[in-house]
């Protein structure tokens, strides 16, 4: 079972560590101090539910409704843009000076956004419904429960690590360049995943 649970956890961790929409906004909130716990725990239990159902069968419902793939890529799409363009105009605007004081929006807004990112992202489906799900398929009755639960241990530890994490370069973003360098960046990965997921 232990070898079950490693390959889980590798397997995990290789699929979250990619950058992306959900990695870019989690870094930020880490770096603005605020509402970690929360968008830690929230995003490790969205990815915990999504391994699970992968794990035990959940790709079925893709057979069942072939277009869902096609309506959560065009809905993804369209927040991702609408996100990646908020963040060229507060790159534009360049007023920092709430964020840099460690201040942001409400844990209702950084939560709802949150979701968004993790549940309009067809990728997230592909790589925990489709990947984890269908490499699950190697292991049998228990080391299939160890599997899952290596692949969500590197869930938590990736997510809680990446939030409190940020801090370390919290002193870097002490100025308003530095947040709209940053802001610039994540625009630019957020728009390039958004035409992705139309094109792909």
């Amino acid at each position: 079972m232990i070898g079950a649970i490693v390959t889980g956890f590798a397997t995990g961790f290789a699929l979250i560590l990619a950058i992306g929409a959900q990695n870019a906004f989690v870094l930020r909130q880490g770096l603005l101090k605020t509402h970690v716990f929360p968008l830690a725990l929230f995003c490790a239990l969205s990815d915990a539910v999504l391994i699970v159902a992968g794990v035990w069968g959940f790709g079925a419902v893709v057979t069942l409704f072939p277009s869902l793939p096609l309506i959560m890529a065009i809905a993804g799409a369209a927040f991702l843009f609408c996100y990646g363009m908020m963040r060229f105009w507060a790159a534009y605007q360049g007023d920092y000076a709430m964020q840099v004081a460690g201040k942001s929006g409400t844990l209702t807004a950084t939560i709802a956004t949150a979701a968004a990112f993790t549940w309009l992202n067809p990728h997230v489906y592909l790589d925990t419904l489709g990947l984890i799900g269908a490499i699950s398929t190697q292991f049998d009755g228990i080391n299939r429960v160890g599997f899952g639960v290596g692949a969500v241990t590197a869930s938590f530890v990736f997510f809680f690590g990446l939030a409190y994490g940020a801090r370390l370069l919290a002193p870097m973003m002490q100025s308003s360049r530095a947040w709209r360098i940053l802001d610039v960046i994540i625009g630019v990965v957020i728009l390039a995943l958004a035409f992705k997921l139309l094109f792909s």
